[in-house]
């Protein structure tokens, strides 16, 4: 084939590479439930709403025990942190001219690495020493775990 027939395929493999994510697509949205979910403890925590609303009766225990706080701030009020660096990174993923950015994948990676530990640490104290169940973590700790996951593939798409 001669150069000018390779040009096509090339010009196809740069945009198909420059392409917004799927991956990162559902990291996003993942992101905003899981802002949503930490900005409603934080209020809570806060004082700025009444009862907290759970289903299996655990939420407030756990919300008022002496591990609701982490370096002086509520615990929720980190996953808004996170959740919201995670939403404006993989949102900056989606456009094309950051899509095959490696920097993007690997802070993703990280980002919610960092949050699948913290989770589990969070979750194995609700277990084992509070002794009660906050249904609005357990979401949230499923979330970064499927954002952890989702973050896997853009690690391999960035080499």
């Amino acid at each position: 084939m001669s150069p000018d027939t390779d040009r096509p395929r090339a010009d196809f493999a740069e945009a198909l590479e420059a392409r917004p994510q799927p991956a990162r697509m559902a990291i996003a949205v993942l992101a905003l439930l899981g802002l949503l979910i930490a900005a409603y403890l934080t209020l809570f925590k806060l004082g700025y709403m009444g009862a907290i609303q759970c289903s299996i009766g655990g939420c407030e225990t756990v919300q008022s025990s002496r591990w609701a706080y982490f370096l002086g701030l509520p615990v929720a009020a980190w996953g808004v942190g996170a959740y919201t660096a995670i939403l404006a990174l993989a949102l900056l993923g989606v456009q094309p001219r950051f899509a095959a950015a490696r920097w993007i994948a690997l802070a993703l990676f990280a980002a919610s690495g960092v949050g699948v530990v913290f989770s589990a640490y969070l979750t194995y104290l609700e277990a084992f020493v509070i002794h009660a169940w906050c249904q609005w973590c357990v979401v949230s700790a499923i979330l970064i775990t499927l954002i952890f996951l989702l973050s896997i593939p853009g690690l391999r798409q960035a080499r």
